[in-house]
């Protein structure tokens, strides 16, 4: 535990909160959502979806106020629903964390595509090479304090948001009304239907989901705050200056060039929109923007999943051994153990047609697992508390934040999801010896269920990846 002095202050856990999420989705944003959608859809995704993770915030800020005595996000679905349950939530967001660290190396090596052709091919086995070596590099910066990583990430985000604000300051100046409107709902004939525009709604979401993951940052590392009130004022600061930057990074660029155009853009797309705004050095200027950018989220993911493993073994669900800290109070064994599966992904990504897409999807689609057993616990502790002043509201906000994430997986994301069971599996074989080694038995009849489902889930997955059904 760190000492008071070294705690992390607010203004750092709303800069983790930001650069975490903020990493290489906004700068890819335009073009995958013009894809997705029209203005229009946009703007009414864009109100769902900040809707949905306004409530998850205002879930995240309430627990963290209500139950101090909690640490780590899983903790929730320990306490509420049982240590299976907390397993599950927990695993998943180490998933989601490294997952993450993989989608960010992709994206990386092909910004430097931008300045170095050879690198143009993000799952290249030279961008592979070089990712890894970032990878380490980055693994043992953590490895000497996670504090120190933190309030290096303060620096990182300011650098970051410059060239994100100086696009959208451009775009604000380049915005033209007519072209924006001109096919502001698509190309539809006849009456305008929920029924036209639902499919481009739901095309949105996995891709503003994505953006969003990580605001939870300043809740994993709350134990390391100066106090729990501030971890939670943190998160709600930070998604709400998140929501005003990604509707404006994305929704501007309809109004300078129209949709078909933003469609055929190269990606990562901000680059070559700016690029067309100022001309040559624009594409540069974003290009070391977005470098930095990745920089900072891809320290921040290095730390949380680390985070999580070391405390989930605290709390009995893994091998202790993962929980044992160096000198700088970091869990190496759990560190390393969550670059040793970056890196292997990084090599099986070499095969992937689509590799990005396909690492932020299965990013997404593991961490709404862990998301959905917040708001669930939400629910319940403030259910058994509603007596209390204010309970009846927060119980309505965990509906609310439920409701978004179950309609959003199983509209946009389904098939991810089944994917992620395979990882579950050796978890479950983990957690399984832990409680054998804890309690002297392992599952009980209930969590026994839980696993066979599991890993049925996990085998048909795997039948059907070979069948071609489901592909990288």
């Amino acid at each position: 535990m760190a000492s008071q002095a070294h705690k992390i202050n607010g203004v750092s856990l709303t800069a983790l909160v930001v650069t975490t999420a903020i990493g290489s989705g906004i700068f890819a944003l335009s073009s995958d959502l013009a894809t997705a959608a029209s203005p229009g859809a946009a703007l009414i995704s864009w109100a769902i979806v900040g809707f949905g993770v306004l409530m998850l915030a205002a879930c995240l800020n309430n627990l963290l106020n209500k139950r101090s005595d909690l640490e780590g996000i899983f903790s929730y679905g320990k306490a509420g629903f049982g240590s299976f349950v907390g397993f599950i939530s927990g695993w998943g967001y180490w998933m989601s964390a490294w997952l993450g660290n993989v989608a960010f190396a992709t994206v990386f090596m092909s910004t430097l595509g931008y300045f170095f052709s050879i690198f143009q091919r993000g799952n290249s086995p030279q961008s592979i090479f070089v990712a890894s070596i970032l990878a380490w590099a980055l693994t043992l910066l953590v490895n000497h304090g996670i504090e120190s990583a933190a309030l290096m990430n303060t620096i990182i985000t300011v650098c970051k948001l410059i060239p994100i604000f100086t696009f959208i300051i451009v775009a604000v100046i380049l915005f033209n009304g007519h072209i924006f409107t001109t096919q502001f709902w698509g190309n539809f004939r006849g009456s305008l239907t929920l029924g036209a525009i639902a499919p481009q709604i739901r095309s949105s979401l996995m891709i503003m989901m994505w953006v969003f993951v990580g605001i939870e940052g300043a809740t994993v590392l709350a134990s390391r705050a100066k106090s729990r009130k501030i971890a939670g004022r943190s998160t709600l600061i930070g998604v709400s200056c998140l929501l005003l930057i990604y509707v404006l990074a994305s929704i501007l660029p309809y109004g300078y060039l129209s949709r078909a155009e933003l469609v055929t853009m190269k990606q990562p797309a901000m680059v070559y929109i700016f690029e067309e705004m100022v001309g040559q050095w624009g594409g540069g200027f974003i290009s070391i923007g977005l470098l930095i950018s990745i920089l900072g989220a891809w320290l921040s993911w290095t730390m949380l999943p680390a985070e999580t493993l070391g405390m989930m073994a605290e709390q009995g669900l893994l091998p202790k051994r993962l929980a044992k800290k160096n000198k700088h109070g970091v869990p190496t064994l759990a560190l390393m153990t969550t670059a040793c599966m970056v890196q292997g992904f990084m090599i099986v990504l070499i095969f992937a047609e689509k590799a990005y897409e396909f690492a932020y999807s299965l990013c997404t689609a593991s961490i709404v697992v862990c998301y959905i057993i917040v708001a669930a616990y939400q629910i319940k502790y403030s259910w058994q508390n509603r007596s209390a002043k204010g309970n009846w509201l927060q119980i309505w906000i965990g509906v609310a934040a439920l409701s978004f994430e179950l309609v959003g997986i199983t509209l946009s994301g389904l098939q991810y999801l089944f994917i992620c069971l395979v990882v579950y599996v050796p978890g479950i074989a983990m957690y399984a010896l832990t409680l054998k080694r804890n309690t002297g038995q392992y599952l009980n009849r209930l969590e026994w269920s839980a696993s066979a489902v599991i890993v049925s889930g996990a085998a048909i997955t795997v039948a059907l990846m070979i069948m071609g059904r489901i592909t990288l």
